[in-house]
């Protein structure tokens, strides 16, 4: 795909990676709709992908809301006139053990709250933003593409019960729609990050961050750009579909 004049939708572009992706395909000179869950936290990515040449418009929503998403995909392709691409990028965590047991005695348990809000966000926003990005590709006989932001904790993760399943399911969703979709001409596909030096990691303790790279083979974190490179590399190869990109320095959970 020539991403120049094409629409892309990024969702969770107010910082870390979706900043990230937006900030490298803003150079291509295409359209970006930026999605996070206020307009008012996207003022500096916005302003630095228009200084890099991307026209672009901000959108306030929750991704777990079908009714918001039905709308907003709508107020989208009303704005730019179609979607041509769509990076389903926003998550949370709500991270707990399933069971903690002191002397026998039970201490805590993973709460339905905490399952529910990261599989709400995490894996049903995923579903309700690629299906009404893939309407509108249909609709306008775009040969677009999708590209969900999995996780190497897709494979599970201690304390992450919620998170996992959610990123196992983001994968599966991908290979899924690739099939489905590839007679529309739109190709599908999925990253894995691992550990990336996002806002959230720069602010843990030394120590804690000695530890985390001490277990990946290339000794460093990865950098959000380099995430956002194999976005592009996605978006601009059309013979790249139903796969998913580990991209974790060489880490295996």
């Amino acid at each position: 795909m020539d991403l120049k004049h094409k629409t892309i939708v990024i969702t969770g572009a107010a910082r870390g990676l979706g900043a990230a992706m937006a900030q490298r395909l803003a150079a291509h000179g295409g359209n970006l709709a930026l999605v996070d869950l206020e307009t008012g936290s996207m003022g500096e990515t916005a302003a630095a992908c228009e200084a890099a040449g991307a026209t672009v418009r901000t959108y306030g929503a929750n991704v777990a809301d079908e009714a918001a998403v039905v709308a907003l995909f709508a107020k989208i392709a009303a704005d730019f006139g179609g979607v041509d691409g769509l990076v389903n990028n926003a998550g949370i965590t709500r991270d707990g053990l399933l069971l903690k047991f002191k002397d026998g005695e039970l201490v805590s348990k993973m709460s339905l709250d905490q399952w529910q809000s990261v599989i709400d966000v995490n894996l049903t926003g995923v579903f309700l933003c690629g299906r009404e990005a893939a309407q509108r590709m249909v609709e306008s006989g775009s040969k677009g593409c999708i590209v969900n932001i999995s996780s190497i904790s897709r494979a599970g993760n201690m304390g992450q019960t919620n998170y996992s399943a959610a990123k196992a399911g983001v994968q599966a969703m991908a290979v899924t729609w690739a099939k489905e979709l590839a007679r529309y001409g739109i190709r599908v596909a999925a990253i894995a990050p691992g550990f990336i030096n996002t806002e959230m990691v720069a602010g843990m303790k030394e120590a804690a961050r000695e530890k985390l790279t001490s277990g990946i083979p290339l000794r460093r974190m990865g950098e959000p750009d380099e995430i956002a490179q194999t976005v592009e590399f996605i978006f601009q190869n059309d013979y790249v579909s139903g796969r998913c990109f580990d991209i974790d320095g060489g880490l295996r959970l």
